[in-house]
């Protein structure tokens, strides 16, 4: 399974990457909000850190004017795949998209039926928001395994993108169901190392060899 950062935080991605286990970035109109920089200006500086896929959102709702915003945000870079939001205009894009050779993700999938018609549209990726679905009490990760089960009974080349990951077990269930890529805040990705067996264990091995003899 692929690991992904979700962020548009250059420090972060940086961080991330000298861990030496970075495959992507994942990035959304709020991430890039943050960071108090144009669009674009973020995106090429992510696209020239990172060799891996770039998701990039479209911020249109109409089919035309996401047409236009797409090609302008795969011309940034061969990296660059355009996220579109999981609405009827999105899935007529990413036909489009398909067929001009533009790789693409389907954000904010809630359910399997969704995630059918983002298949059959040539999406690139699929990205069920695993933590918003727990935040209303339904089943985040029952999703990805009725997305990944559909998926492999119908021979459907979409990979399975868990997005929305809130901690380290969202991420063990990802693995667990086969998904293809995780992607993950920074915070979640430190979690991912830490285990307190591993701290107490070096802290043993560093107390007992003060006593090896010099």
């Amino acid at each position: 399974m692929q690991l992904f950062i979700d962020t548009a935080d250059i420090g972060e991605i940086q961080a991330a990457q000298a861990m030496g286990v970075l495959d992507g970035v994942t990035t959304n109109p709020s991430l890039v909000a943050q960071t108090g920089k144009k669009m674009r200006a973020v995106l090429e500086e992510i696209c020239a850190l990172v060799p891996g896929p770039v998701s990039a959102e479209v911020l249109a709702t109409d089919y035309e004017t996401m047409i236009d915003e797409a090609r302008d945000l795969a011309a940034i870079a061969p990296n660059i795949v355009v996220k579109v939001p999981l609405i009827e205009a999105g899935i007529r894009a990413v036909v489009t998209l398909t067929e001009e050779g533009i790789k693409t993700n389907v954000t904010l999938c809630f359910s399997p039926l969704q995630a059918l018609l983002a298949a059959k549209a040539g999406a690139t990726y699929i990205s069920p928001f695993v933590g918003r679905l727990d935040d209303i009490g339904h089943d985040g990760m029952g999703l990805v395994e009725q997305i990944v089960d559909m998926y492999d009974s119908y021979e459907l080349d979409t990979q399975v993108l868990v997005a929305s990951v809130r901690s380290p077990t969202h991420v063990v269930e990802a693995l667990r169901l086969r998904a293809h890529v995780a992607t993950i805040p920074f915070a979640v990705i430190a979690k991912l190392i830490h285990h307190p067996l591993t701290d107490s264990g070096l802290a043993r091995f560093l107390k007992d060899a003060e006593s090896i003899p010099k």
